[in-house]
């Protein structure tokens, strides 16, 4: 190398030295500019390496490190770009996380809508806190859009959407009845109720939003008049005919049961034709029993639906919360005394029966009609803040004084309050509309 090219590049290595300190001025002054000026969306949008959304993770750096006491929520908030928008052949609503925002109100209230039983009006009821009412579902992958009564009367209009199954589906109906009902004018909208079914009607749309009680899907002893001691309840597990009969001619039906199932270890069940009638039981692990009747669902679901006029869904499990040493609270009793969710990514309760959900993936995976399966499972078993524990009625009269003071034996920790957990089942259920 001659003295000229030595002398050359020891040149541009001092230069190469000298420029990081300006470079990382003019940097810093751009960066400033950017977060501050009131264009900042236009040039992002203008900018190709938008879509990696760098700025929105340095901006929740920044807001971090100078506003220490600022709530996790609104850092989280700065970071939403990177999850892509509901699609429900993508997202999986299951994963994700419950984030407190006091800033979401409910779409009513325990005393503005009335068409909510007694049973679930935790507020009108004496529940003291409300916390609860405030907690938000974000999927991990997606953003949940947020619920929109207007599209949502759309969406069933000219339409019947019936919710079949047990009081926890009542809630889910009662749920989205309440959603829409503060749009819809008093003179255009009537509820008729009644034993086994119950209908909303809103007038304008043409739509109806129906209820019709039916716990086990199958026939039972159990259907109209309850039959409360379980041990005495019977189960025709190979027979829907007698309520199927109520979900012909419907545009969206909406299934659910679960808890009626796990009230004991064994169900009497009979099928077929037997001399004695009921007398012909025999008794079946309640598992057992379960797959012999959605086994019997699902078949006249593809005999008789055709999905080009007639969508079906299915509601996962809702969990229970009676054992506190679940979520490591031995001290507890049952979920009385839970004001805030269980946030333990992967918690599962023994309120969740794993076995009963792989029955449900494994027969709806082999129908030939398509279903889509509402998983509110995981996100409800957090949820062991939301119950109506003694804020509630039994056999149709509130709890005395004296009855809620013995929260251990009397704190249902099965229904929710409305509004409450069933109102984000319905956000998810509109957005697999």
């Amino acid at each position: 190398m001659s003295s000229g090219q030595s002398t050359t590049a020891g040149t541009m290595k001092a230069f190469r030295g000298k420029l990081h300190l300006p470079i990382i001025m003019v940097c810093a002054v751009a960066l400033i500019s950017l977060l501050y000026t009131e264009r900042i969306s236009i040039i992002l949008s203008s900018n190709p390496f938008s879509k990696h959304k760098f700025c929105s993770r340095r901006a929740a750096s920044v807001t971090k490190k100078n506003y220490r006491n600022a709530t996790e929520e609104k850092i989280d908030a700065s970071v939403l770009d990177d999850r892509f928008v509901f699609d429900p052949e993508e997202c999986n609503v299951e994963h994700g996380k419950w984030v407190f925002n006091r800033s979401i109100k409910p779409f009513y209230s325990d005393r503005s809508c009335p068409y909510l039983d007694r049973q679930v009006s935790c507020v009108k009821n004496g529940r003291p806190d409300s916390d609860y009412r405030h907690w938000e579902w974000q999927p991990e992958d997606c953003t949940l859009p947020r619920f929109n009564p207007e599209l949502m009367l759309e969406k069933i209009r000219n339409k019947r959407l019936m919710f079949v199954g047990d009081s926890l589906q009542r809630g889910q109906w009662q749920s989205l009845v309440c959603m829409v009902e503060s749009i819809i004018p008093q003179d255009k909208q009537s509820m008729r109720r009644g034993r086994v079914l119950s209908v909303f009607t809103a007038k304008e749309y043409n739509a109806t939003i129906e209820f019709y009680w039916d716990p086990f899907l199958v026939e039972s002893n159990s259907d109209l008049h309850i039959v409360g001691n379980p041990k005495e309840r019977i189960l025709k597990v190979d027979s829907v005919d007698k309520h199927a009969k109520h979900w012909t001619g419907v545009d969206i039906l909406v299934f659910n049961t679960y808890v009626w199932w796990m009230s004991g270890y064994t169900i009497k069940s009979y099928w077929g034709s037997f001399p004695n009638g009921e007398e012909g039981y025999e008794e079946l692990e309640a598992v057992v029993a379960y797959r012999i009747a959605l086994k019997t669902w699902a078949n006249w679901v593809d005999t008789n639906i055709n999905p080009n006029k007639t969508r079906v869904f299915f509601t996962s499990m809702s969990p229970t919360h009676i054992r506190n040493a679940d979520w490591n609270n031995p001290e507890g009793m049952r979920c009385f005394n839970e004001t805030k969710p269980y946030l333990k990514k992967g918690f599962w309760s023994t309120g969740a029966d794993k076995r009963i959900m792989r029955v449900v993936v494994e027969v709806i995976k082999k129908m030939k009609v398509p279903v889509s399966v509402l998983n509110i499972t995981q996100m409800s078993d957090q949820r062991i803040d939301a119950h109506t524990k003694v804020y509630t009625e039994t056999g149709g009269k509130l709890l005395t004084d004296e009855q809620k003071a013995d929260v251990l034996h009397n704190s249902d920790c099965i229904h929710w309050c409305l509004p409450g957990v069933p109102d984000t089942w319905n956000q998810i259920f509109l957005a697999n509309l």
